[in-house]
């Protein structure tokens, strides 16, 4: 076998493995320390990887039917921008998490906050669900991501505490800063996957849906390695720290997940599990550049714990999907 087809049947082998290498991988991150600190560098190239490789996979015609008819789109985008955050933030602050559990109260507000993540077309992919409509949610998110970060910023961290003139103030980054910034990712990864796209053609990429699903699994791959960066070292140090934070990520994933698969049933049982699985799998690394980095320890250990559920939910989900009947106007 000659090296080319070798290459493709190698990278659509890691495509069938879908969730299984995703779920994975999260776990190499603790396994592999040192790996983990020398991939760290390369989070924003992966990133914009996934994102391109997310344009790929769905086909222009799918994005565009999303588009034309835009009315989930636009109702996901508001529940996942606005009352996800609007609940979080006035639940954190009923129960005082603010005044008892500073770093913590960030992270969850941080998470509230965030867009989805750009894997989660990719996610929606792995488990035959509508990428498509993802993918156009995901776009809306993005956009509205800086104006409405600052404005629940402006609600939920404006409060005296010992973040109030620290990593709170730090969200107060201009919105045409972090617009110009969001917009760039997108834009960049819009136009690496049109490039391709004209330059291959349409079929050709339709019949190589498996070797792209082997790519964005092996740049989720990166990703999760890189993400754990220190997480070891602290589950050593305090192990009943670790675990209870990572507890709280998955409850919260899984909650803010659920609710949203409810709200959305009658759209369809199948489109309603490809926005919950979106609205709860957050990006917090997105936000966490955002803030400059100046935010408690806790609060990047519970970023790279919210790992954890990003990268096995889709597996957990996956049994659900398949036995989930097909709708008509998917895009995956």
């Amino acid at each position: 076998m000659s090296p080319l087809p070798a290459l493709s049947a190698a990278l659509a082998w890691v495509g069938r493995q879908g969730t299984r290498a995703v779920a994975a991988s999260v776990f190499a991150g603790l396994l592999l320390p040192a790996l983990a600190a020398l991939l760290k560098p390369a989070v924003p190239a992966a990133i914009v990887a996934l994102l391109a490789l997310a344009f790929l996979r769905v086909e222009a015609g799918a994005l565009r039917a999303q588009l034309v008819r835009p009315a989930l789109t636009l109702a996901a985008a508001a529940w996942i921008m606005l009352a996800v955050p609007a609940l979080i933030g006035t639940a954190l602050a009923l129960l005082s998490v603010g005044e008892t559990l500073p770093a913590l109260h960030l992270a969850l507000l941080l998470q509230a906050f965030a867009p989805p993540i750009m894997a989660a077309p990719a996610f929606a992919a792995l488990l035959g669900l509508d990428a498509a409509l993802v993918l156009a949610t995901l776009m809306l998110c993005m956009a509205a991501t800086p104006l409405t970060s600052i404005a629940f910023a402006a609600i939920f961290l404006a409060v005296p505490g010992p973040l109030a003139d620290g990593p709170g103030a730090a969200l107060t980054l201009s919105p045409l800063v972090l617009g110009i910034r969001v917009a760039a990712v997108l834009a960049g990864a819009a136009f690496a996957a049109a490039v391709v796209r004209q330059v291959l053609g349409e079929p050709w990429l339709r019949r190589q849906r498996e070797c792209i699903d082997g790519l964005n699994v092996i740049v989720l791959l990166i990703f999760a390695i890189a993400v754990m960066d220190g997480v070891t070292a602290r589950f050593i140090a305090e192990p009943g720290l670790v675990i209870g934070l990572t507890l709280i990520a998955f409850a919260l994933a899984l909650a803010v997940a659920g609710l949203t698969a409810l709200i959305f049933a009658r759209a369809g049982r199948r489109r309603a599990l490809a926005l919950g699985l979106a609205a709860g799998l957050r990006n917090l690394g997105l936000m966490l550049a955002a803030t400059g980095g100046a935010v408690p320890e806790v609060t990047w250990i519970y970023v790279g714990l919210a790992q954890f559920p990003i990268y096995l939910l889709p597996q957990l989900l996956q049994p659900l999907a398949r036995r989930l009947p097909a709708e008509r106007s998917e895009g995956s």
